[in-house]
This record gives structure tokens, C-alpha cells and sequence, in this order.
């Protein structure tokens, strides 16, 4: 059965051209036109790639720095000791600990948005990982959340860092900012993004890489992008 849409959400579609695909630019101003509710939505863009996910070579997972952040106040925590614990503190870590921290998060508490864990915190981060896997909250080295520089994972992760990773149908969904963001701060964003992207293409893929890019507020209609308008 297809999924019943508001009104408001009907009247959006109607606005957009569905014969075309917009300009990256033209694609984020079009998407906070048509965004009507009464609260500073979130815009994300979702990529769907021609990528077997089933092969270990295709599968795309990482990080990067958006250049005007996410407009949201990212809450930090850190697992680590000593030195690179103070280091933490000192970057501005919400949260720093290592068994308490991993005791309280065993205890039901999943009041943040990022964990980070220095390598040697790692035994006993992994018997978190029924708690934080399910949630994208596990620390990952190929995210950068696993690592001896603490200082820079806290500060990447306050400026606006996200993660990116394809899901089982190669998906790649992406906050990109707030509905408040100017069009061109978000356009940024969505640039930073699509390079990223594009620079990782598995070696293995064959003909079209990216078959549909489209953005869209949480609530709204998407809005097709012309890969070539980057």
C-alpha cells in the first residue's frame, strides 16, 4: 500500500519539476522554498550508488569536516585514559571516562551524538558494541573515532564532522545543515560531500557510479540533483 502523504507535503511535490535535475545550487534553494514546518529542519542529501554492498571492496564508510558544520551542537564523549584523557577535556569533550564511562553507557545512558576511543580503550569499548552498533554510535577507525589524537577527533566532531556509509542497497544518506543555513553554505556543504563521494569509488565498479542524488528537508519531497552540476 503506498504511503498516505500530508497535504503539505502533496503541495511541495507539486512544485517541483519532476522531468528535471536541478543544480546543486538551484537543488538547496528549491528545498527550503518548498520546507514548511515550524521548526529549523534538517537537510540531508541521499546518493544511490551502483555498488554491490556485498562485496567488502564496495562498501564506502568514512568521515569529513563539513566547511560550515551541521547547525547542530554535537555532544562528545571519550574513552581514554591519563594524558590523552586530559587531552579530551581540553578539546572540549562532553563526557570523558573509561570503565565508568563504559559502565554507564552498559547502564542504559545514550545521551550523545559521538564516541571516540583511543586504541587501548578498545577491549573494553567492544563489549559495548550490541549497545552502540545499532545506534552508529561505535568507534571506527575508518571514521576517525578510533585513534591517538583525541584532540583532533574532539574538534572534528564539534566543527561539524559526519559520517557517511552505504547502507545493504548502496544508499549514502548525509546531513548536510539546517533549513536556517544560507542556500550557499549549504551548497558548500553539499560540494564537500559529493567530492568525497566521488573520490572514493571503488575500483571495482563498473559504468555508472552514481545513479540518483537527491536532497530534501526531513519532512519534505526530494529534489533530484544533475551529478554533473558539481
Amino acid at each position: 500500500m503506498a504511503r498516505k502523504r500530508g497535504k503539505k507535503y502533496e503541495d511541495a511535490s507539486k512544485q517541483i519539476d519532476k522531468s528535471k535535475k536541478y543544480s546543486a545550487q538551484d537543488a538547496v534553494e528549491l528545498v527550503q522554498k518548498l520546507d514548511a514546518v515550524n521548526f529549523d529542519d534538517t537537510i540531508r542529501v541521499v546518493y544511490k550508488l551502483n555498488v554491490d554492498t556485498k562485496q567488502a571492496d564496495q562498501q564506502l564508510r568514512g568521515a569529513v569536516v563539513l566547511p560550515n558544520g551541521t547547525g547542530k551542537d554535537q555532544t562528545v564523549v571519550v574513552f581514554a585514559k591519563g594524558e590523552k584523557a586530559q587531552d579530551a577535556k581540553d578539546a572540549g569533550a562532553d563526557y570523558v571516562g573509561d570503565d565508568d564511562l563504559a559502565q554507564k553507557i552498559q547502564d542504559g545512558w545514550l545521551d550523545f551524538d559521538v564516541a571516540i576511543a583511543t586504541p587501548d580503550m578498545m577491549a573494553q569499548v567492544g563489549h559495548l558494541g550490541r549497545v552502540l552498533g545499532p545506534k552508529g554510535l561505535m568507534p571506527n577507525p575508518k571514521t576517525g573515532t578510533v585513534t591517538t589524537d583525541v584532540s583532533k577527533a574532539v574538534s572534528d566532531a564539534k566543527a561539524g564532522k559526519v559520517t557517511y556509509r552505504t547502507d545493504r542497497d548502496g544508499n549514502v544518506a548525509v546531513a548536510i545543515g539546517k533549513d536556517s543555513f544560507d542556500a550557499d553554505k549549504l551548497a558548500e556543504n553539499l560540494n564537500t560531500i559529493n567530492d568525497v563521494i566521488v573520490k572514493n569509488r571503488p575500483a571495482s565498479v563498473r559504468g555508472t557510479y552514481i545513479s540518483n542524488i537527491s536532497v530534501s528537508s526531513t519532512m519534505g519531497p526530494g529534489v533530484a540533483v544533475d551529478p554533473e552540476s558539481f
